[in-house]
């Protein structure tokens, strides 16, 4: 205890705009910010997510325009998930390894459009390309295999880098996937592009409109329990991130957000290293709804989240009000 009332009165510093300014302990600014988007075929194409109010699929030049637009906002990076044609997705997601497919089309023309003023973070998964909606391959009982997953995970995470990503983020949660594609990319001749782990990544019930956008949440089959983490689990939280960073990591992620602040303190406390926080679709929709009903503004519920994220020890948030949030922070 550092006083007394009334010696110390801790609504002074409270009393004006400029005061609370001085005194702010947290800040939030547009380059704390990476922007998901998300990839479809065609050109010119532009298709509304409906669970996902706000939120477009774009083709190849609409994401090089969307890219422009977070270079204009100060965003440093876009992370990009894409939405591959059905006649494209195979049981064993062959078409991550495509070097033509949506992915590199998009990593290649943001580069062109915006150079290196632009990061860009590309998911390392197989479920956008699997017929059956799952990040690994199955074997004949339907279980995700690990290690034979890990190795189509290497060939899609160099073919991502060969077509200039400047950070991979693997999403699958398979175990030793993030030690075996830092020794590929090592071999590779790609020692400087960046791997975000998504370390802590929980099966939760927020997930449910990025499936809508990706095209995998109707072809589905089962749940993703075996892989992605036990929402009652904490400690487990902390060895999935040691073993990541052990591994090569250069930053890791807690997903989702909101409900896993405690995750994502404790992250920071405990390794002290860059912990980034992705609030997702169904936090983001849940947002909107809000909105739309008069229970609550956008804005403040946005800015209040975000700052939330920063305070629990975030060095940024993926979150699909990246623009929005943008504009507000620029004035």
């Amino acid at each position: 205890m550092t006083g007394h009332y009334p010696n110390t009165r801790l609504r002074r510093t409270r009393a004006t705009g400029w005061s609370r300014s001085l005194h702010r302990e947290t800040t939030l600014s547009a380059s704390d910010l990476i922007w998901p988007l998300f990839v479809t075929s065609g050109k010119d194409a532009e298709e509304p997510i409906a669970s996902l109010p706000g939120v477009s699929r774009w083709s190849v030049d609409g994401i090089a325009a969307r890219a422009k637009e977070a270079v204009s906002l100060g965003i440093p990076v876009v992370a990009l998930f894409p939405n591959t044609p059905a006649e494209k997705r195979s049981d064993d997601g062959g078409e991550a390894t495509n070097p033509d497919n949506l992915m590199c089309q998009a990593i290649r023309a943001i580069k062109d459009a915006c150079g290196d003023d632009l990061g860009v973070l590309t998911d390392v998964a197989l479920d956008p390309y699997t017929s059956h909606g799952q990040d690994g391959l199955l074997d004949a009982a339907g279980y995700v295999t690990n290690d034979d997953t890990v190795a189509v995970l290497v060939d899609q995470a160099l073919n991502q880098a060969e077509a200039g990503a400047d950070i991979i983020a693997p999403s699958d949660m398979m175990d030793g996937r993030i030690g075996a594609i830092r020794r590929a990319l090592e071999m590779g001749g790609h020692p400087n592009v960046q791997i975000m782990s998504y370390a802590a990544k929980f099966a939760s019930a927020f997930y449910g409109p990025f499936r809508d956008a990706v095209g995998s949440g109707g072809l589905l089959k089962g749940d993703k329990k075996s892989y992605q983490m036990d929402p009652a689990n904490g400690d487990e939280a902390l060895r999935e991130v040691e073993f990541d960073l052990a591994e090569g990591a250069d930053s890791v992620m807690v997903k989702p957000g909101l409900a896993y602040l405690d995750i994502i303190y404790r992250v920071r406390e405990r390794f002290g290293v860059p912990v980034f926080a992705y609030q997702v679709s169904g936090e983001y929709a849940m947002i909107e709804a809000a909105q739309s009903v008069g229970a609550g503004d956008r804005d403040a519920l946005l800015m209040e989240k975000l700052l939330a994220f920063k305070r629990a020890g975030c060095s940024g948030i993926l979150t699909y009000h990246a623009p929005v949030a943008a504009r507000l922070l620029n004035g």
